[in-house]
């Protein structure tokens, strides 16, 4: 896969984002910081300030991570999935970029306003994500990766229509939930959510797999 310098500035200038807003506040910012908080906004950890740059650098090394993934694929697989997987890299890119400004924001308020806003933008890219797991190609690195999908490109491209529907399905349903519920419920609801649309692909794999005629896992 040629690099080709236009398609790339937006990703990572989407990826120095985080960093540059980290910059920016880093002279407002105390020396102790809020680093963890409680479901009812109350800080849990306090530390060094410097611990942020972890936040900071995060996006630049999974930026400079999927821009080589398909150098060391072994059979070229995201090569031919063409302009596919530079969609995926930038949804990620743009979640990512988000998620860790939004994390460096509230720790700049030293307050987590709501929890719930963070629920949101997972949400959000489970939805723009689910959108493409029917365009995805069999590979090493992207998608739902078992050894049943993997073994057998009708099961991957079944596995991947299904777990589309779920993402979109579910990114939906967590968004709308963050607006009814409180932090505490939300959260219970994501993670049932995630662990459903996550699930639910994997043993449907598994079962398209055992469905299999002998002669077609051979």
């Amino acid at each position: 896969m040629k690099f080709k310098l236009k398609k790339e500035i937006p990703l990572l200038l989407l990826s120095l984002l985080p960093i540059s807003f980290l910059a920016f506040v880093w002279n407002q910012l105390p020396q102790q910081v809020p680093l963890q908080w409680g479901l009812d906004g109350q800080v849990n950890r306090y530390g060094d300030k410097i611990e942020l740059l972890i936040v900071g650098l995060i996006p630049i090394f999974l930026y400079v991570l999927f821009l080589f993934i398909p150098m060391i694929d072994p059979k070229k697989r995201l090569e031919a999935m063409g302009n596919k997987y530079y969609t995926i890299r930038l949804i990620t890119a743009v979640f990512i970029a988000v998620l860790f400004m939004y994390v460096i924001y509230s720790v700049k308020e030293q307050s987590l306003s709501n929890p719930n806003y963070m629920f949101m933008i997972i949400g959000a890219f489970f939805v723009l994500l689910g959108n493409y797991f029917k365009t995805i190609k069999p590979n090493y690195f992207v998608g739902i990766r078992t050894p049943w999908t993997l073994e057998n490109e009708d099961i991957w491209k079944i596995t991947h229509k299904l777990a589309g529907k779920l993402w979109v399905a579910g990114g939906l349903l967590i968004i709308i939930f963050c607006f009814i519920f409180n932090e505490q419920t939300a959260l219970i609801l994501f993670l049932i959510i995630t662990g459903i649309i996550t699930l639910i692909p994997v043993v449907h794999s598994y079962f398209q797999f055992k469905n299999l005629p002998k002669e077609s896992i051979s």
